[in-house]
């Protein structure tokens, strides 16, 4: 068995960070890589997010997230609902009213969420640059690779007999 890992199936939390971070995606027994690729899509952050500090109704929710279909909402509820991080409240109502809120443990991943978000507020002028430059060196190498060609292209030609 390998330094740092426990014994005991589906235990990740001995795992340490010196650790090659690959092992999250070659441990049949640890669920990070799972759990990261739930709470780190899309529509979770965003739900997650729209829920601080307050409760909303489904159809809240629907009309806050911008191009989420009922189907893949109602499933990434369901998603963060199994996890732990969002409870669902059914009022008995006519017609029946559920409100979702974050658990304790959805409030602090909404803190993370937050610092990720103020981050990338902080950064987003240097990602801006850092693209239009990677942008501008990834056309450069196009022209270039489109011209060795052309130039190839007429040494070969060149280069061959002509038929008459």
């Amino acid at each position: 068995m390998e330094d740092g890992t426990s014994e005991f199936l589906g235990y990740c939390a001995e795992t340490s960070f010196d650790e090659d971070v690959l092992q999250w995606d070659q441990r049949a027994d640890c669920e990070v890589r799972q759990i990261l690729d739930r709470i780190a899509d899309k529509w979770s952050l965003l739900v997650i997010a729209l829920l601080d500090r307050q409760s909303l109704r489904f159809t809240e929710l629907r009309r806050a997230i911008d191009g989420v279909s009922q189907r893949m909402l109602t499933r990434t509820l369901r998603h963060l609902e199994r996890d732990g991080l969002v409870s669902r409240t059914v009022h008995p109502t006519v017609p029946p009213r559920v409100d979702y809120e974050l658990t304790p443990m959805g409030q602090t991943l909404h803190s993370t969420i937050r610092a990720l978000v103020v981050w990338t507020e902080e950064h987003q002028s240097a990602i801006a640059t850092a693209r239009a430059a990677y942008d501008r060196r990834a056309a450069a190498e196009q022209e270039a690779a489109e011209r060795e060609a052309t130039e190839r292209r007429a040494v070969a030609r060149a280069a061959l007999p002509t038929r008459d």
